[in-house]
Parts: C-alpha cells; structure tokens; sequence
C-alpha cells in the first residue's frame, strides 16, 4: 500500500494538516480497500505539537524514522515561515528525497521545502500573499503565484488552503487513474480539476507612488485614471491631462509606479470588470463596455491573461447573492 507521511512541525496551519489526511484517506481502490495508508508524524514519536495561534495541540504518533518508508511526504504550511529548519528535519527530508520519495508542499510549507535547498532550480508556488517572500528568500526557486499547483515529478508544491485539495486529488489521479480520483473528488464536494488558477484570487492593489524626486507626484492623475477608464483613453490623452509630453509620462510614471500608464489602464478596467461581475448580473458585453474594453473580445482575452479564468467562470466563482 502507499504510505503517506504528513509532517507535522510547531506552529502547523490546522487545514494544512487534515487536508491530505482527509484527501487520501477518501480514496478506494475498484475493489474497496483504502489507496494509501497515511501517517501523522513530528520531529519525534508521540510528540506534542501545537497548531497555529495556538489554538489546539495536536499528538503525532510517529518520528522522522516514519519518513524513510514513506512514498509520499506532505508538508503542512506553518504559522510563520521566516524559520530555522532544524537540522534533523532537513537531514530527513533530503534523505528521503535522495531514495526517489515524492515530496509536496501546501501552502506555506514551500518554504520548509525550499528550506532543504531541494526546490532550487525548480518552478514553483504557494500562497499569492506570501509569493513575493517566498522568492526574495529562496532566489534559486521559480515562483509562480498564478497557478494551483506545481508539479514537477518528484517535487510538488500548491497555492493555499483549497489548493491543496487540488494537488491532492492531481497525486490520487497520477497513482491510481481517473476513476479512484474522480471518486475521491466526490467524495470531498470537489470538482476533479477547477477553471482557472490562483489568479483569479489574488487582489491586484491600486499601485501606491513612490517619492518624485523633482516634486511631481503622480496621485492626482491615477486618481482621475480610476475614474476614467471606461472612456476610450489614448497615451495623447493621458499625457495632455497630466500636461506634459509622452515621452517624459512614460519616464516619470514608470519611476513612480513601476508600470506604463496604458498597462496601469488596463488594470484598472480588469478591476472594474470584476467588481462587476461580482456585483451585477449585467452580461459580459454591457461590462466589457462600462469598463472601457473596445470589444467584448478584447475584454475576454485581457481579462483571461490577467486573472487566468473567464469573465463567466470568475462570476461564477464570486457573485454573491442578490
């Protein structure tokens, strides 16, 4: 049977934790048996362990010995990430590793991952907030804070909280096939694959100015971009309202908000467009118009490359009720 070993460090994300236990406790082969055996283990046998916020404690009854005849390790993301992996730890997980075990992380347990140096080189995600940090940390591993999951054979990591019942679900669907998984996801009120990618979640900020250095500061105009976008707006327009030429916009808004003011345009209509979405039952064509898209087309094509869904799954996924 395949075992799987779920780590459990202090300071373990609660969800983090019971999400692979649940996920591949649900799995049954054709003939009814239990798909894996799953293991709960610690830094030592039968330790205590407390939760995030200290809310619980939980008791793991195996040590890292357990991680030497797994399959499969799952990391649980940890209450803050900014730590020292304790030498025995990373001695553990890099040995299993060298023996061909498949290693995922959820959430925030990137970073213990990426801790035991055994990301670098690869792709990689977790959850969008802390995406940034995850990179500036660990420079040799690619960050992609727009998907799921990743999955690059033997290292796996995922985005946060529901993500990893998509990872789960991807590792179920690779050992056992499409049946098992497509039961399990049942089983979890889960749909096998889910439209789209952590994208859609992420909330892209209004871009905040930094200091002009010759006194110039570029909030009136963002404000007055804000308001604006739904107009069918041209470089020329911008640069007359802000009265200076094109060329000396461009230098000083890139110096101040690290983007060109059409890109920042067009982010402000995506934004629009999905408060939109969320709050009206306006269809696509009316939206695509209210927030300044020339077409319904270009609307669905800029609003799929920067939220990585369609306009009909994100409303799908977000409208609240009336």
């Amino acid at each position: 049977m395949h075992t799987v070993a779920v780590l459990a460090l202090d300071d373990v994300i609660p969800f983090d934790l019971s999400a692979p236990i649940n996920t591949f406790g649900f799995a049954r082969l054709p003939d009814g048996r239990p798909a894996y055996r799953i293991q709960v283990c610690a830094a030592e046998a039968d330790a205590e362990v407390r939760t995030a916020e200290s809310a619980f404690t939980v008791r793991a009854p195996h040590g890292l010995e357990a991680l030497a005849e797994a399959d499969t390790i799952v990391l649980p993301g940890i209450a803050e990430p900014r730590f020292e992996l304790a030498p025995a730890v990373k001695d553990a997980l890099c040995a299993a590793a060298a023996n061909g075990t498949r290693i995922a992380s959820i959430c925030v347990g990137a970073f213990i991952l990426a801790a035991t140096g055994l990301l670098d080189g690869h792709r990689a995600t977790t959850h969008w907030m802390a995406a940034e940090h995850l990179a500036a940390l660990h420079p040799e591993v690619t960050v992609d804070p727009n998907v799921l999951y990743v999955d690059n054979g033997q290292f796996l990591t995922s985005a946060g909280a529901a993500a990893a019942l998509d990872m789960c679900l991807h590792m179920i669907r690779k050992d056992h096939g499409s049946a098992v998984a497509a039961h399990t996801a049942r089983l979890s009120v889960m749909p096998l694959e889910r439209e789209g990618g952590q994208a859609q979640f992420i909330v892209h900020p209004m871009p905040t100015t930094a200091p002009a250095p010759a006194g110039f500061t570029m909030e009136p105009l963002l404000r007055w971009l804000e308001e604006s976008c739904g107009q069918d707006l041209t470089l020329d327009d911008i640069a007359a309202r802000a009265g200076m030429s094109t060329r000396t916009l461009n230098r000083r808004f890139r110096e101040q908000t690290g983007t060109t003011p059409l890109q920042w345009v067009h982010r402000a209509r995506v934004r629009r467009a999905q408060y939109l979405l969320e709050t009206t039952t306006y269809p696509v064509e009316r939206i695509a118009t209210q927030a300044g898209f020339g077409s319904s087309t270009a609307f669905r094509e800029r609003f799929r490359r920067v939220v990585g869904t369609s306009p009909y799954a994100y409303r799908r996924a977000f409208r609240g009720a009336p």
